[in-house]
């Protein structure tokens, strides 16, 4: 049975809805999320947490669509052209605004479904957090040992519950282990090639209203990060672990490819505290 592995990353999409910060109107959005110090520390981010792992995955057959406006700032879009030139994985996806942020989604994903597959393990990246170098891999294979469980809806989550929370302030990068139910990354929905639904269909936090869940928490599968510019900031249900005698400088270089120290100097460069959410860090 072949499973295509199809992830879908926003890239300050502007649109009307599908984010918890809100505007006004669709030009205070804009200016929201096209500042010029905002795009910069975004793509600072999504350059240095949420890429290194991506290219370095150990199985590369993965398509990750990139979803962004037409009018995304120079030189952002076209830095997200070049990735697509440097990894054929990614997929660039200009969306114009659009009110309904599900349909806007689907827009972007649609084009990229293999209608051959027999299953599509569809996967959201924020561009903040990040997937262990072994995700694609892992999603794939375990797969097949649920595959009695996905036949009965042919709809099935997989959970991969372990993870880190990298905070971000003026003070520098924190990390702590944790247990997180459902988290945004390392979480994979899979579906058959014509259910007409992206990932974004199912909002994480309630699945098992949708369909039979697995959960595997064998190993560190994600980082959750925290900084200034998260939508919500809020960690998700779930407890800490014992963090041990653990290099998390190491382990982040080694599972996905981060470089602590450099992340540790951009915190306090930016100089910026949480972000003003109601449960940012919580």
């Amino acid at each position: 049975m072949r499973v295509q592995m199809l992830g879908l990353c926003r890239f300050s999409y502007l649109g009307g809805r599908g984010f918890q910060v809100l505007h006004d109107s669709l030009q205070d959005r804009r200016a929201f999320l096209y500042d010029p110090q905002r795009l910069a520390r975004r793509w600072f981010w999504f350059e240095h947490v949420t890429l290194p792992a991506l290219l370095a995955q150990t199985d590369p057959d993965f398509t990750l669509v990139l979803m962004t406006g037409p009018d995304l700032p120079e030189p952002y879009l076209s830095h997200l052209r070049e990735l697509t030139e440097i990894a054929p994985q990614f997929k660039l996806a200009l969306i114009p605004p659009m009110e309904a942020h599900l349909e806007a989604c689907l827009a972007a994903i649609q084009p990229h479904i293999q209608p051959d597959a027999d299953v599509i393990g569809h996967f959201r990246q924020d561009d903040d957090d990040a997937v262990s170098v072994d995700y694609i891999h892992d999603a794939r294979r375990d797969f097949a040992a649920m595959l009695p469980l996905w036949r009965k809806k042919r709809r099935l989550s997989c959970d991969y519950s372990r993870g880190l929370v990298m905070k971000a302030t003026e003070r520098g990068i924190s990390v702590e282990p944790r247990m997180i139910y459902n988290a945004v990354a390392g979480l994979t929905i899979y579906l058959p090639p014509d259910a007409g639904r992206s990932v974004m269909h199912y909002p994480h936090w309630k699945l098992a209203q949708s369909m039979p869940g697995v959960m595997l928490p064998g190993k560190s599968m994600y980082v959750r990060f925290l900084n200034h510019d998260n939508d919500s900031g809020a960690i998700g249900a779930g407890y800490a672990l014992e963090a041990g005698d653990t290099d998390w400088r190491q382990m982040l270089a080694e599972r996905f490819m981060i470089d602590l120290p450099t992340l540790q100097q951009a915190a306090r460069d930016f100089a910026l505290p949480g972000a003003d959410r109601p449960r940012w860090g919580v």
